[in-house]
């Protein structure tokens, strides 16, 4: 039976002390572009972008030390990575001498076997045991629909090394029109900047794919406990308590995980996002050409004859008349 638990590594952060821009992005792999602006003070800019909505960013050239690398990839394109290659792409990291700056770590409850209101009231009676000070929640919604597209529970401060972001993963992809959104649950989400982020990702780097699970869980109960305690019990029997069912159930579940490869389905946006980002330039190259219009034609006539089915499913999104049945989003039509 597979389980309904999985975990994806999420985010990527990282600064290489001396390296080269070409090498970092053979080592990433993708469609790199040089782009105009300032990235976190580094001067020259490249980015990359997935048909998984992901972005990643890359940066040299920053006053302090001009040789210096400093990379971010989002969870749209980390996500989609096997985990031998995060492992690789780590190894190169630390041997380059790099410093990790964000790791995310999602372990994902696709069942929603725990409920937010069972986490929030949980924290409320005082069964939240961890060294974070402080908890937060947010909503969101639709004003004219009337209609929740979103909550997440936040423990810790975004300015302290670890952040635990619970929120339901399934509302918030259903709100995005994702064809996927079913497949999801509560998401338990783990950001580690810094040293936690560092320590994280050695381990990772030498530890085999199957003992990821129990570190990550372990990670998280560093982190949180939920334990059959209240707020006003001495500290030491708090961290003795028993823990609530729920959570040894939810944790156990954790530790009987399974690594996925988080292959987003393509859209019509997400196709025209990566277009505009990685493939612009050139075609623009193209049609300053006399017959630049005439050549994208034939180019376009030929790729229709390699249709596979994912091509006729990205083409059923179209209306009757060809037009995406939702609209583009406007940075990426011009208007």
């Amino acid at each position: 039976m597979t389980s309904p638990f999985t975990l994806s590594i999420d985010w990527l952060a990282f600064t290489i002390p001396t390296a080269s821009a070409r090498e970092t992005m053979d080592i990433l792999e993708g469609d790199w572009t040089k782009v105009k602006g300032v990235f976190r003070g580094y001067r020259f800019v490249w980015i990359t972008t997935s048909t998984g909505r992901g972005v990643g960013k890359l940066g040299t050239g920053v006053d302090r030390n001009p040789g210096e690398v400093h990379v971010d990839l989002s969870g749209g394109l980390v996500a989609q990575w096997s985990p031998e290659k995060v492992r690789a792409v780590l190894q190169w990291v630390l041997q380059k001498n790099g410093h990790l700056t964000r790791l995310d770590c999602a372990l994902d409850d696709r069942a929603s076997s725990v409920s937010l209101t069972t986490i929030k009231d949980a924290i409320g009676a005082g069964q939240c045991v961890t060294r974070a000070k402080c908890w937060q929640k947010t909503w969101s919604g639709l004003i004219h629909e009337g209609i929740s597209t979103g909550e997440t529970v936040y423990l810790g401060s975004r300015q302290s090394q670890t952040l635990l972001r619970i929120y339901d993963k399934r509302l918030q992809m259903q709100s995005q029109e994702r064809l996927d959104w079913q497949d999801y649950g509560i998401r338990w989400e783990l950001e580690l900047k810094q040293d936690r982020a560092q320590l994280c990702g050695q381990m990772l780097s030498y530890l085999d794919e199957t003992l990821w699970l129990e570190f990550i869980v372990g990670v998280l109960r560093s982190h949180v406990d939920f334990r059959d305690t209240q707020r006003d019990e001495v500290e030491e029997y708090r961290y003795r308590a028993p823990l609530l069912d729920w959570w040894a159930t939810l944790t156990e579940g954790f530790r009987k995980s399974r690594l996925v490869v988080e292959k987003k389905p393509q859209t019509l946006a997400d196709v025209k996002s990566w277009l505009h980002h990685s493939v612009g330039p050139l075609l623009a190259v193209v049609l300053e050409r006399p017959d630049g219009y005439e050549s994208l034609q034939r180019i376009a006539k030929a790729g229709k004859k390699r249709w596979k089915t994912k091509h006729h499913r990205l083409l059923e999104q179209c209306g009757h008349n060809g037009e995406p049945a939702a609209v583009w989003p406007t940075e990426l039509n011009g208007s």
